[in-house]
């Protein structure tokens, strides 16, 4: 029985990171940090349409404080989606500062309102820690999703990503007479292999959201990870394989129905073939190479981690130069190597997490 982490160490941006997030324009002086919204004079938990508890509590600060603290977050959002033009944000107010008391980092959550047609968006200031942003830039450069985020010193900022949250889809989605069912299990093997080849563990339905495209008389789907605290850690390959956790199990169902194991082999290898053009770009790939040099001089994992993962992924692939990884940076510069090489991974059993 694979066993995930529960409480996952903070990792701090080290100083190779932290000269690939100034390359890239990521790290910016921002005018207010995670601690300053830490120092709020009281909260009320924050309840859901039907009064349930969210787990969020709506944070207020003194009269004195608010209003400086509101003008500061909204120049931040400015920075996110307008580089800066802080003229955007004039017709914008800051409806609400929630924090996530049950987070293992406990983020906080921004609602920005536009008062002209009531048109609202989130953001999160969260703790800076490294695996995170590790995957947040690697989704922003292997995924087909582009995402914004910022960074100062210990203050991580991230745009809200938009789409149904994966448990809701399953519970409210799944029996729509609308629902197209093959490309649904077609985008999740996509997802599944994608996740795998870029080391971003823990995809059960709470972490993952999934956008409804409508297309003519046919749905499509993009599922998109929003939760990036397991990038690169554990020490299972099945933990970094959606396909392997119990809550995907209604999707994966439908997977099983409809589709045939060659057809399955041909997304995995269209996915796979994806990645390996982004590796190969001229664009994207220098980046890519650079930020993965940085993760190579990084610990972002424990050593048992290390030596685990590198033994699974040797006998996935067949593959013992993953036995020589010293590091998770260099067990990943190694599996996106092998999208290069092979189109193909070997069919290996894991255990099933619960």
């Amino acid at each position: 029985m694979a066993i995930i982490s529960k409480k996952k160490r903070i990792y701090k941006i080290a100083p190779p990171l932290r000269e690939y997030l100034v390359s890239q324009g990521r790290e910016q002086h921002l005018p207010i940090t995670y601690k300053d919204l830490r120092r709020f004079a009281g909260s009320i938990p924050l309840v859901d349409a039907h009064g349930k508890d969210t787990l969020w509590e709506t944070v207020f600060y003194q009269h004195n404080d608010a209003a400086q603290i509101h003008n500061d977050l909204k120049k931040i959002y400015a920075m996110l989606k307008s580089a800066g033009d802080v003229t955007v944000h004039e017709h914008l107010y800051i409806d609400r500062v929630d924090l996530c008391v049950f987070g293992n980092t406990q983020p906080f959550r921004v609602r920005i309102v536009n008062k002209i047609n009531d048109l609202f968006d989130y953001f999160y200031v969260k703790v800076a820690d490294a695996s995170r942003v590790y995957g947040l830039e690697l989704e922003h450069l292997i995924s087909p999703n582009k995402i914004n985020f910022l960074v100062c010193d210990d203050t991580l900022i991230e745009e809200h990503i938009q789409g149904v949250p994966g448990d809701d889809f399953i519970k409210k989605y799944l029996k729509d007479n609308n629902l197209n069912e093959m490309r649904l299990a077609k985008e999740f093997v996509k997802f599944n292999e994608r996740c795998l080849v870029r080391l971003l563990g823990d995809m059960h339905s709470s972490n993952f959201v999934i956008e409804v495209i409508p297309d003519f008389d046919e749905m499509h789907y993009r599922i998109r990870a929003i939760d990036f605290d397991q990038q690169s850690y554990e020490g299972r390959a099945a933990i970094y394989m959606p396909q392997y956790f119990k809550q995907n199990n209604p999707i994966i169902k439908i997977g099983l129905k409809n589709m045939k194991p060659e057809l399955e082999i041909q997304y995995q290898k269209e996915e796979r073939a994806l990645i390996a053009t982004r590796l190969r770009s001229k664009l994207s790939g220098p980046v890519i190479r650079n930020l993965v040099s940085a993760m190579c001089q990084d610990e972002i994992a424990p050593a048992a981690h290390v030596d685990s993962l590198r033994r699974d992924m040797a006998r996935m692939y067949a593959e013992d130069d993953f036995l020589t990884c010293k590091n998770m940076g260099e067990i990943l510069k190694l599996s996106l190597k092998m999208v290069l090489v092979k189109p193909i991974r070997h069919k290996y059993s894991f255990v099933k997490i619960d």
